[in-house]
Formats: C-alpha cells, structure tokens, sequence
C-alpha cells in the first residue's frame, strides 16, 4: 500500500483567468492559419486519367506544339508548354507564363478550332 500522503491535483487556469490580451493573440493566430491539404500527394498509384493527362502534355512538349489555352475569366493565352507540374503549365509565347491548371477552363492546338 502506498503511505505517502495524496497531493492535491493541478488544474488548468481558465480562460477567464487569463489576460484579455493573451486570449486575443491566441484568437489571431488560429484565424491566420491556411488549410493545409494533402489529398494527391498520398496517392501510390496515379488514376488512368491523370496518365492521360500527363501523356498529353508530355508528347505537346517534345513535338513544341504551339497551343491556345482558354482560362476560366476568358483570358486566351497562346504559346508552347514548356513544362508542368501537379498544379501548373509554364508556356512559352510572347514572354513566359506560368499558369495554374485550375484557372484553365480548356486548351486545344493553335490550328484546331477549339469549339
């Protein structure tokens, strides 16, 4: 059996103990803090599509396509791929651009119609 005498427990101050102005900064920083995501990168096995896509992309590249990418605002931006990764497109036109693959609302080869 155990003889030493109990010791009373400790407990947390509440937050009303606090000051005003540590509750405050505490508020700010959970406020300032981006979602944080991760979905894609876990992924072992890539789906058919996202090979497709990357196939496509791959054969424009190498044969220096020149391409016409259509983004979500209307924006039409002419130019050959000349690289990609995950998220984006870098094209090389009148001078380089990087564009989000998020932002582009569809693209087609510069001689197609692209209706």
């Amino acid at each position: 059996m155990n003889t030493e005498p109990a010791l009373p427990r400790k407990t947390k101050p509440s937050l009303t103990a606090r000051k005003p102005s540590a509750i405050l900064s505490v508020r700010t920083r959970s406020v300032g803090v981006a979602p944080f995501h991760l979905l894609a990168h876990g992924q072992e096995h890539e789906p058919p599509l996202r090979n497709a896509e990357l196939f496509y992309l791959q054969k424009q590249i190498q044969a220096q396509t020149p391409m016409v990418l259509v983004l979500d605002d209307g924006e039409v931006l002419e130019g050959c791929i000349e690289w990609y990764d995950r998220n984006a497109l870098k094209i090389r036109g009148h001078n380089r651009t990087l564009v989000y693959k998020s932002a582009i609302k569809y693209m087609y080869k510069l001689g197609d119609t692209g209706q």
